[in-house]
């Protein structure tokens, strides 16, 4: 088991990709310790990854306020002794647009969530990384850092995730020298609960069945289907594993071979 008797902390567990890294990491042998700002699904996710209850732990947590992250970090090393590892899911990407008609206001919330909560999360889990004699920091970035996509404009979320994967390389080398790795995993084309609804949305607008406009989607990855969210948990629970223990200051895409970096 990559992560038997680790501790991870995960902030951003919802429906989609933080419940599938958290039932990852509970699976390859390690402690959950879940953050999210609402508390039910918190609740729901430990519930249905670890019934009994003795390999998870849960805080409400906004990482926009440096006070609650320092309690979920707390929160780890009260219930498990230490951290092993963090893996950064919390976003927001639901804000749509691009230069000529953004709202420059919500680009500054954006970054706030995206790359400042981000960093103040790592930041308060770096004691406890550092009192383990090391670990793994994983960022979840965006594919579209790297490439536009055609379909949706996400112009401040791909900024944000890019500021986020820059500030990768220089954690990197300054917290290197304390066996603290630090990478990024870039998702493309999802398949999990948002591009489920993007595809509900595109289909019904456009009058044609959900198939045809998944179908779109897959044509242009190399393999014949597109990732899903459970195929990026792997790659994160790698990432943070001690199987990765030589790796650090790296961007790698899980896209099913759509762009190839």
């Amino acid at each position: 088991m990559l992560l038997q008797g680790k501790t991870v902390v995960v902030s951003g567990v919802g429906a989609g990709l933080g419940h599938r890294i958290a039932e990852a990491v509970v699976r390859d042998g390690g402690n959950a310790v879940l953050g999210a700002r609402t508390a039910a699904n918190l609740a729901k996710t430990a519930a249905a990854i670890d019934p009994d209850g003795r390999r998870t732990a849960h805080l409400a947590t906004d990482i926009t306020d440096e006070a609650q992250c320092g309690a979920l970090a707390a929160l780890a090393v009260e219930r498990f002794g230490a951290i092993d590892a963090v893996v950064h899911v919390a976003a927001w990407d639901s804000y749509f647009g691009g230069l000529a008609d953004a709202d420059f206001a919500t680009w500054q919330g954006v970054l706030d969530v995206n790359l400042l909560g981000t960093l103040r999360m790592t930041r308060a889990c770096l004691p406890a990384l550092r009192a383990a004699g090391g670990g793994s920091v994983v960022f979840i970035g965006t594919q579209s850092a790297v490439a536009a996509p055609s379909q949706v404009r996400q112009a401040a979320y791909a900024a944000s995730k890019g500021a986020l994967t820059s500030a990768m390389y220089s954690l990197a080398r300054e917290l290197g020298t304390e066996r603290i790795r630090v990478n990024t995993v870039l998702p493309g084309w999802m398949w999990g609960p948002p591009v489920e609804a993007f595809v509900r949305f595109t289909a019904q607008t456009e009058g044609v069945p959900e198939e045809e406009v998944l179908g779109r989607l897959a044509s242009r990855m190399a393999l014949p289907e597109l990732a899903s969210d459970a195929d990026v948990a792997e790659a994160v629970v790698f990432l943070a594993s001690p199987r990765a223990r030589a790796i650090t200051g790296q961007s790698l895409l899980v896209n099913a071979g759509e762009l190839m970096h």
